[in-house]
C-alpha cells in the first residue's frame, strides 16, 4: 500500500485487483519501487497501525446525512495519503457541484478547507480493492476506502459529478461564444414591461426544465456506466471460464465480484435518480394543468373578444353605407329614406338575427342593390330619370293574387282527419364511439369492404332522405293555381331552398339503400301526392325519385351522391337534375343542387354548410331565376346560411328580388324601377332594384318538441319510417338494421347491417358468374324494377324516369318479381 506510481499502460500489463501487482515486464518501475519501499518500510508499519485504529472508528461511526451516490452533494470520510513519515490520514470529503474538497474534520467545513478537487479536468483511476487515484492539474491523489463497497459509492459518486460538470463546462463555453446570457436570464427586448409576477413564473418554469434537464443528463450518465461496467463485468467472467490454475481461479473471482458490486451501486444510483426525476415531473404536473387551463380560457376570452369587435365593425359598417343612400336622395332620385341592402331592415325586424350572427374571410359583394320603394317615390315615378324599368304598376302585385303568399299562410300544417301520425320515436341512446373498436375491425380489409358503425347514421335511409324535399309540398300546390310564369318561378324557387332547411342539425349519415331498395310515401288521401324511390345503382349510388300530385304538378329527379375529404370537412355534391311540370301550363322546371359541406369532420363539432349557385330554368317559357348560396364565413358581414336571388324573364328582365336563410325562410319582393350606378369603393358598375316591399314565401316549420333527442327529426321524418300495409317487400321501412337502430339497440343493428352488406356482395357475384356461364355476355349491370333510363330531350342527359307498374302491383300485392334483400 501507498505507492504512488501510475498503473503501467505497456502492452504486457496484468494487473491484479487485490495487491495491485505492477507489470512484471516493466524494470524500471520495479526498481523505483525497491527504493520506495526501503525508505518507508516503517512508515508503512505505522501507517497501518494507525489506519487499522481509524478505520476501526469510522466503520462503527458512519456519516450522518450522507446521501446516496447520484445526489447533488456526497460527503464521507476517506484516507488520503500524506507523505512516507505520516502515510494515510483521515479526511472528511465534500463532493458539491463538481468539486471534491475536503477537511481534517466535519468542523473545518465552516472555515478551513484543505484542498479542492475539480472533477472536470481530473482522471479517476482505481488500483486495488479499496484505492482511488485522481489525477488533476499534475497533482496525483491517493484516497483509500475503509471497505470494497465504500469505494465503489465514492466512484460512482465522482463519475456522476465529473459528467455533470464536464456539461456544465460546455454549456458556459457555448453561452460565452455566442455572447448571450443562460437561458433562464433571457429576455427579449420588451420583455421589461412584464409584470414582476410574469417575469418570476418565468424564471421559475426555466429553473423547473433546467432541473428536468439535468435529471435526464444523470440518467444518461447512469446508463453509460451501466453499460461500462456490465461489459468489465462480461469479460471477468469470461476470463473465469478460461481459467486453469486455482490460484488465479480466486484472484478473478474476486474481481468478479467487485464487478457485481460496482454494478449493483451503479444500479440503485441509476434508480435513484430515476424515482427523483419522476417525484419532480409529479410535482409539477398539477400546476403545468393550471397553467394550462388558464390559457384555454384566455384563448376563449380572447375570441369572444375578437367576435364582439366583429359585431361591432359590422355595426358600424351598416351605418356608414346608410349614409350614401340617403345623402343621395334628390328629385331625380325616387327613394326617400329607406336603407340599401339586399334583406330590406332585417336587422331591425328581428334582434335573434343579430344574436347569431358569425363572421368570417371578407365575401365578393353582391352584383346588385335594392331599394324599398315608398308610397311617395310612386307617385314621383314619372318624374325619375331611372331607366330599364322591369314593367308593371305595383297594382299587379297586390296582396289578393292568387299567388300570393302571406306570412299567415304557412303557420302551421294542414290538419286532416284521415289519419293520425306518430309524432314521436324513441329517443337516441347515448352511446359512445370507441374509435379503436372501428379501427382493429378494419385492419387488412378492403376500404369498399370496412362496414361503419351505425353511430355515425341516423334511422333513415337516404331515399327517404330524398322523400323529405316534399316538406313543404304546399309550395308547388300553390304554384300550379299561378297563372303569372314569374311568380310561378318565385315559388318553386322557394321550394328548392325549402328543401335544405331540414340539415341545419342533421349532421348524422342516413343508411346507404342496397341496390333495389325501394321507398314509396302515399299522401293522396292527406296532400293528394303519392312518391316512390328506387336506389338504381351501386357503385356509383344512384336513386331515382317520381312523384306525381293531383292537384296539377309531377316531380322527378336521379341524383348521385359524388364526395370529397379534404381533411378537415367533406364536401358532398350531389349530381342530376330535377324535374318538375305543372300539368295545366306545361311549365317545365329544370335545376341542381348545390354543394352541402360537413365541417369538423376529425375534431370539433360537426356543422353543415350549404354553398354555391341554383340555376332555375323554365324551358317553355325560358324564364330563368339565379340563386346564390353564400358559404359561410367567420368575418362576413352578411347573415349566415343567406340565399340571394334574381328571377328574370328569357329577354334578361329582372322581375322578381329573392332573399333569406336556407334555413329560415325566403322573402320575394317585385321590382318597379332599376337602374345603374357607380360603386367607388369597387371601382365597377352595380346594378340598382327598386322594390316594393318584401312578401313572404316561406318559412321554416318549428322543430317538434323534443327534437334534439330524436335526431332533429322534423314532423314529416318522424312519420317516414311508420309501418304501412301493403308496401312493397323492398321498402326502407323493412330493413331490418334501421328498425333496430330507431329502437335503440344500435349493437343487433350493426351485426344486422353488416350481414345485409355481405348478403348484397354474394348477390352481385351470383349474379355475374350467373351471366357469364348463361350467355357467355360481360355484365350489364343491375335493372331496376320501377324505373328505366331514357333519353332526356330537353336536357340532353340520359336518366332514369318512373315506367310505371308500382302502384298498380301494390293494389294487386303482386311483389313477385321484387328481389330478395333483406
Amino acid at each position: 500500500m501507498g505507492r504512488v506510481a501510475a498503473p503501467c499502460s505497456g502492452p504486457g500489463r496484468i494487473v491484479s485487483f487485490l495487491t495491485a501487482v505492477p507489470c512484471l515486464s516493466c524494470k524500471q518501475q520495479q526498481q523505483r519501487r525497491r527504493r520506495r519501499r526501503h525508505h518507508s518500510a516503517a512508515a508503512e508499519r505505522v501507517s497501518r497501525r494507525r489506519m487499522s485504529e481509524q478505520g476501526k472508528s469510522a466503520a462503527s461511526t458512519p456519516a450522518s446525512g450522507t446521501p446516496v451516490p447520484g445526489s447533488d452533494t456526497y460527503k464521507g470520510w476517506l484516507f488520503k495519503w500524506t507523505n512516507y513519515i505520516k502515510g494515510y490520514q483521515r479526511r472528511w470529503f465534500v463532493l458539491s457541484n463538481g468539486l471534491l474538497s475536503y477537511y481534517r474534520t466535519q468542523a473545518e467545513m465552516a472555515h478551513t478547507c484543505r484542498g479542492t478537487i475539480n472533477l472536470a479536468t481530473a482522471h479517476i483511476d482505481t488500483e486495488d480493492a479499496c484505492n482511488v487515484v485522481l489525477s488533476s492539474g499534475g497533482r496525483t491523489y491517493h484516497l483509500k476506502a475503509s471497505t470494497e463497497v465504500e469505494r465503489q459509492r465514492w466512484v460512482t459518486a465522482l463519475e456522476l459529478a465529473k459528467a455533470k460538470a464536464i456539461r456544465m463546462m460546455n454549456d458556459q463555453s457555448d453561452n460565452d461564444h455566442h455572447a448571450a446570457p443562460p437561458a433562464h436570464c433571457y429576455h427579449s427586448d420588451d420583455s421589461a414591461d412584464e409584470e414582476p409576477s410574469s417575469q418570476s413564473d418565468h424564471s421559475e418554469i426555466q429553473g423547473t426544465l433546467k432541473t428536468l434537464a439535468s435529471k435526464l443528463d444523470d440518467l444518461s450518465t447512469c446508463n453509460d456506466l451501466i453499460a461500462k461496467h456490465g461489459a468489465a463485468l462480461q469479460r471477468s467472467l469470461s476470463e473465469l471460464e478460461a481459467l486453469r490454475v486455482p490460484l488465479e481461479g480466486g484472484e478473478k473471482i474476486k474481481a468478479v465480484n467487485e464487478r457485481a458490486t460496482l454494478f449493483r451501486i451503479t444500479s440503485n444510483a441509476m434508480i435513484n435518480a430515476c424515482r427523483d426525476f419522476l417525484d419532480l415531473a409529479e410535482s409539477h404536473s398539477r400546476r403545468w394543468q393550471r397553467v394550462l387551463q388558464h390559457e384555454r380560457e384566455q384563448r376563449t376570452h380572447l375570441e369572444e373578444t375578437i367576435e364582439q369587435l366583429a359585431k361591432q365593425h359590422n355595426s358600424l359598417e351598416r351605418a356608414w353605407r346608410e349614409v350614401p343612400a340617403n345623402a343621395v336622395n334628390t328629385p331625380d332620385t325616387p327613394t326617400t329614406d329607406t336603407a340599401v341592402s339586399e334583406r330590406p331592415r332585417k336587422e331591425e325586424a328581428s334582434d335573434e338575427d343579430e344574436d347569431t350572427e358569425y363572421f368570417d374571410a371578407m365575401e365578393e359583394s353582391p352584383a346588385f342593390i335594392t331599394v324599398t320603394a315608398t308610397d311617395h317615390s310612386q307617385h314621383r315615378r314619372s318624374q325619375s330619370n331611372l331607366s330599364g324599368a322591369s314593367g308593371g304598376h305595383p297594382s299587379e302585385w297586390n296582396q289578393d293574387d292568387n299567388c300570393s303568399v302571406s306570412s299567415n299562410d304557412f303557420s302551421g300544417k294542414e290538419v286532416q282527419p284521415h289519419r293520425k301520425r306518430r309524432s314521436h320515436i324513441p329517443e337516441k341512446p347515448n352511446y359512445s364511439l370507441n374509435l379503436w373498436s372501428i379501427m382493429k375491425n378494419c385492419i387488412g380489409k378492403e376500404l369498399s369492404k370496412i362496414p361503419m358503425p351505425v353511430n355515425f347514421n341516423e334511422p333513415l335511409s337516404m331515399l327517404q332522405r330524398l322523400t323529405e324535399d316534399l316538406e313543404y309540398h304546399e309550395l308547388l300546390d300553390k304554384a300550379a293555381r299561378c297563372e303569372n310564369s314569374l311568380e310561378q318561378m318565385c315559388l318553386v324557387a322557394a321550394f328548392s331552398v325549402s328543401s335544405y332547411s331540414t340539415t341545419v342539425h342533421r349532421t348524422a349519415k342516413p343508411f346507404n339503400p342496397l341496390l333495389g331498395e325501394t321507398y314509396e310515401l302515399d299522401r293522396r288521401e292527406e296532400f293528394g301526392y303519392h312518391s316512390l324511390c328506387e336506389q338504381v345503382s351501386h357503385h356509383p349510388p344512384a336513386a331515382a325519385h317520381h312523384v306525381m300530385s293531383q292537384r296539377g304538378w309531377t316531380l322527378w329527379q336521379e341524383i348521385t351522391i359524388a364526395s370529397k375529404f379534404r381533411g378537415k370537412y367533406l364536401s358532398i355534391m350531389p349530381l342530376g337534375a330535377i324535374h318538375l311540370e305543372f300539368h295545366a301550363s306545361g311549365n317545365h322546371y329544370v335545376w341542381h343542387k348545390v354543394t352541402s359541406t360537413v365541417h369538423n369532420i376529425i375534431v370539433g363539432k360537426l356543422w353543415i354548410d350549404q354553398s354555391g349557385d341554383i340555376d332555375i330554368v323554365n324551358h317553355r317559357t325560358k324564364d330563368t331565376c339565379q340563386l346564390k348560396f353564400s358559404p359561410y364565413s367567420y368575418f362576413s358581414r352578411e347573415v349566415p346560411r343567406k340565399v340571394t336571388g334574381v328571377v328574370m324573364d328569357s329577354d334578361g328582365q329582372a322581375h322578381y328580388i329573392l332573399s333569406g336563410t336556407w334555413d329560415e325562410k325566403m322573402e320575394s319582393a317585385k321590382i318597379v324601377q332599376s337602374s345603374r350606378r357607380n360603386s367607388s369603393a369597387e371601382g365597377k358598375q352595380k346594378t340598382v332594384y327598386q322594390t316594393l316591399p318584401p312578401k313572404l314565401l316561406w318559412k321554416k316549420y318549428p322543430l317538434p318538441e323534443n327534437a334534439e333527442n330524436m335526431y332533429y327529426f322534423s314532423s314529416l321524418a318522424l312519420t317516414l319510417n311508420e309501418e304501412e300495409e301493403g308496401v312493397c317487400v323492398t321498402d326502407s321501412r323493412l330493413r331490418p338494421d334501421q328498425q333496430l337502430m330507431e329502437a335503440g339497440r344500435w349493437d343487433e343493428a350493426n351485426a344486422e347491417k353488416q350481414r345485409l352488406e355481405e348478403k348484397q356482395r354474394a348477390t352481385r357475384r351470383r349474379r355475374e358468374a350467373s351471366m357469364a356461364i348463361d350467355d357467355g355476355r360481360e355484365f350489364e349491370g343491375y335493372k331496376p324494377m320501377w324505373f328505366h333510363q331514357r333519353m332526356d330531350e330537353r336536357t340532353g342527359d340520359l336518366t332514369f324516369v318512373y315506367k310505371g307498374g308500382y302502384w298498380e302491383a301494390k293494389e294487386r300485392q303482386n311483389w313477385n318479381e321484387c328481389p330478395d334483400i333483406f
